[in-house]
């Protein structure tokens, strides 16, 4: 489809990543937005005035019986043009900066002829996963700034985007809406390299020392990511 545009192989595919991350976070947020809504409200409670809850639970039916529905679903359209514009990214990010390291190691043409070992591919995949998690965070971090503000109002402090952009210069300047940006860079990094190492191997190889000590390693990735996003939304209130 991109061949009459005569792009590179690499611009072809990074489009191709990004258009294909950019569809299936489209998706994924009509499952994501009210887990992130309960979990949000969870990390903030009691800090900056925000109610207390019980559980998840708790959350769940507070919500509905303020909201409705739409509660569980508050800031889905900002949670769309943020993480389907930072998937996008993520991807092309990574499928850009892999075929630029392995040019770099010369590993072009000659790729198919001597195969790299298991530690430059691993390297090499985790370079690219922290690029992309750099490259992501950069650009859609104030986006994700305001969506977190707006998703953990309660009823009675609804606000627009408009007027949390506004505090937020208030508060901070434009240095608050990147406001968590190094835990936000350090949990997209952390996420994308871990699932994307994860994945690669586990489609390669079945040996399940293999697999039980990746899986090991996506867990602990995965309790290091909660701890930056509870840090990430400390920092934002």
């Amino acid at each position: 489809m991109l061949e009459p545009f005569r792009l590179s192989e690499t611009s072809q595919a990074a489009i191709a990543n990004g258009v294909a991350g950019m569809t299936s976070s489209l998706f994924a947020q009509s499952v994501f937005v009210p887990i992130d809504v309960v979990s949000q409200k969870l990390m903030v409670q009691g800090y900056s005035g925000h109610a207390q809850y019980s559980g998840g639970l708790d959350v769940v039916r507070q919500v509905l019986r303020t909201d409705g529905i739409r509660g569980l679903y508050r800031g889905f359209g900002l949670s769309a043009i943020t993480y389907a514009p930072a998937s996008a990214v993520w991807w092309a990010s990574y499928g850009s900066s892999q075929r630029f390291i392995w040019r770099f190691l010369d590993h072009g043409a000659k790729y198919d002829e001597v195969a790299p070992s298991l530690q430059k591919i691993m390297l090499v995949q985790a370079t690219g996963g922290i690029i992309a998690g750099a490259t992501s965070s950069c650009i859609t971090t104030p986006l994700d700034t305001i969506k977190t503000r707006l998703q953990v109002m309660g009823h009675e402090n609804r606000s627009s985007i408009k007027q949390v952009a506004k505090d937020l210069i208030n508060e901070d300047g434009w240095r608050g809406f990147y406001r968590g940006f190094g835990p936000r860079f350090f949990s997209m990094s952390a996420w994308g390299t871990s699932m994307i190492l994860t994945y690669e191997y586990l489609s390669k190889n079945s040996s399940s020392l293999i697999t039980f000590s990746l899986s090991v390693c996506a867990l602990v990735f995965m309790f290091i990511i909660c701890l930056c996003f509870l840090v990430t939304y400390k920092q934002i209130f």
